[in-house]
C-alpha cells in the first residue's frame, strides 16, 4: 500500500478546514505581502509569489501551514504569537489535520492542490524565530502541494477533502 492510499483511507474523516491567512513572497528573502485574496494558477502557483514564475510543474507550488501548528511551534520556541509572514509559507488554514491531507487532493475557494510533501523548515528559521526555531517547526512546517485547477482563494474559503474516483473528483 503506497502513502497515498494510506492517507486517502481517512479523507472522509476529515471535516473541512478554513482558510485564515494568505501571504504572497514578491522575491526570495523579500518581505511578504499579507492579501486577502489570491489567484491559484495551475501548474505555477500563486499570482504574485515568485515561485509561480520559478519552475512550472514543481510539486512546491504553495506552501501552507496550520494554526495549530503555529501555536505548536510558539509553545515550543517560547514567543508569544508568532507573525506568519515569519515562517514563509503561503497559506495558512485552520480546523484540519494537515499532515492527514499529505498526498491528497483538496480544494480551496474555486482552486483545487495536491498535497505532495512535507514542508520542512530551512535554517533561515533560526534568524526568524531564534536559535532553535528550525528544531520547534519539524514535524510542524506544514506541507507544500501543487495546483491542479486555476481558481480564486479567499479568506474564510473551506478546505474541503477530495476523494479521487476513476470519473473524477468528488466530495468525500
Amino acid at each position: 500500500m503506497t502513502q497515498k492510499q494510506l492517507f486517502a483511507r481517512y479523507g472522509k474523516d476529515l471535516k473541512p478546514g478554513r482558510l485564515e491567512w494568505i501571504g504572497l513572497r514578491p522575491g526570495r528573502k523579500q518581505t511578504m505581502l499579507v492579501v486577502d485574496a489570491a489567484q491559484a494558477l495551475a501548474g505555477l502557483g500563486l499570482e504574485g509569489d515568485h515561485r509561480c514564475a520559478k519552475t512550472p510543474g514543481s510539486a512546491r507550488q504553495v506552501t501552507l501551514i496550520s494554526s495549530e501548528f503555529i501555536g505548536l511551534i510558539e509553545t515550543y520556541t517560547g514567543i508569544r504569537q508568532i507573525d506568519p509572514s515569519l515562517l514563509r509559507r503561503n497559506m495558512v488554514v485552520s480546523g484540519i489535520n494537515l499532515n492527514a491531507l499529505r498526498h491528497q487532493t483538496f480544494s480551496i475557494g474555486g482552486a483545487i492542490f495536491e498535497a505532495t510533501a512535507l514542508c520542512h523548515p530551512c535554517v533561515r528559521m533560526n534568524q526568524a524565530l531564534g536559535q532553535g526555531g528550525a528544531a520547534a517547526m519539524l514535524g510542524y512546517g506544514g506541507l507544500c502541494a501543487r495546483i491542479l485547477q486555476s481558481g480564486p482563494v479567499q479568506l474564510g474559503d473551506p478546505l474541503i477533502p477530495l476523494e479521487v474516483t476513476e470519473s473524477g473528483l468528488s466530495v468525500y
